[in-house]
């Protein structure tokens, strides 16, 4: 196992041709990367009843084990980015679970050349992903100061093909579609039509919908030559809901969080959920104060 990750570890210190900023880390955080793969990898190996292979494409392989986590969480939380779980971000939001950012963007399965909408840019963790991969990544998020520190955020890295702006996701971004794929990060009651209605054809959707009988679903939506739909249910998920109102109202949700099939981790940073819990008992043990977190000061980077 040693060997697997250093060549992983190698692979992403040699990497190029990356949209991004190359991030300093080349040796703990390159290492806790490099694990966090192979974890992911085993858990889509576990879930491969659900997504109907049990492997991901080594371009997104490539992608979660080069962008750097760690500058997408509040600083009291850097030690444990690398965990595969969701951490709180400030703004009753999350910073998503990388193996779940990982198998979305494999069903989304946009890369070179290709140009991806996504609604509720929360952390950025996931925007940051795709712009790895693809050739423009358009993101919309609601929660004004968190949007707002998330396109500071990815100035800094330098990732000059990810375009942040602060309004309504569910109107999508018509100035800038038909899109080859739209990702979206909270639980909607319904399909967005207007959503479906920017998406090329041929083009992919995932999104997570509320089932009528409970409980959430990750769905695949496609969109063929003749601009026919069709959906595929893939797992059972938790996603964080949307913004009071914002569905609704014509509104979309922010960043999510997510869990591994039959998993917990989608609670909301303000709700008291075991993990929030042992991330709290951790910086508190370590000397350090967790009540930010769950304020917007929590959110600061």
């Amino acid at each position: 196992m040693r060997t697997t990750l250093t060549v992983l570890v190698l692979l992403v210190m040699n990497s190029t041709g990356s949209c991004a900023n190359e991030p300093d880390d080349t040796g703990e955080y390159a290492l806790a990367r490099a694990e966090l793969v192979q974890e992911i990898e085993f858990e889509v190996r576990a879930a491969s009843s659900y997504l109907g292979k049990d492997w991901l494409d080594e371009r997104v392989i490539a992608a979660m084990a080069k962008v750097p986590r760690h500058e997408f969480v509040p600083d009291q939380l850097k030690s444990l980015a690398y965990l595969n779980r969701p951490l709180p971000i400030g703004y009753n939001q999350t910073i998503s679970q990388p193996y779940i950012v990982a198998i979305m963007t494999d069903l989304l399965g946009v890369f070179e050349g290709g140009r991806v909408l996504e609604v509720g840019t929360g952390s950025a963790y996931q925007a940051a992903v795709l712009g790895e991969l693809c050739d423009q990544v358009y993101s919309i998020e609601i929660v004004e100061p968190l949007g707002l520190e998330t396109k500071d955020l990815l100035q800094r890295l330098g990732y000059t093909n990810i375009h942040v702006k602060i309004g309504d996701g569910y109107a999508g971004w018509p100035e800038h579609a038909p899109f080859d794929g739209i990702i979206v990060t909270a639980a909607a009651p319904e399909m967005p039509q207007p959503l479906i209605d920017q998406l090329k054809p041929g083009g992919r959707m995932i999104i997570p919908v509320e089932r009528h009988y409970g409980g959430q679903e990750l769905l695949l939506i496609e969109k063929n030559a003749n601009g026919e739909i069709s959906r595929k249910d893939i797992l059972p998920v938790r996603f964080v809901p949307p913004v009071p109102g914002w569905f609704n109202a014509g509104g979309t949700g922010a960043a999510g969080v997510h869990g591994t099939p039959g998993g917990t981790g989608a609670e909301t940073a303000t709700e008291p959920d075991p993990f929030s819990w042992c991330v709290c008992t951790q910086l508190q043990a370590s000397g350090k104060d967790c009540a930010a977190l769950n304020t917007e000061e929590g959110g600061q980077r």
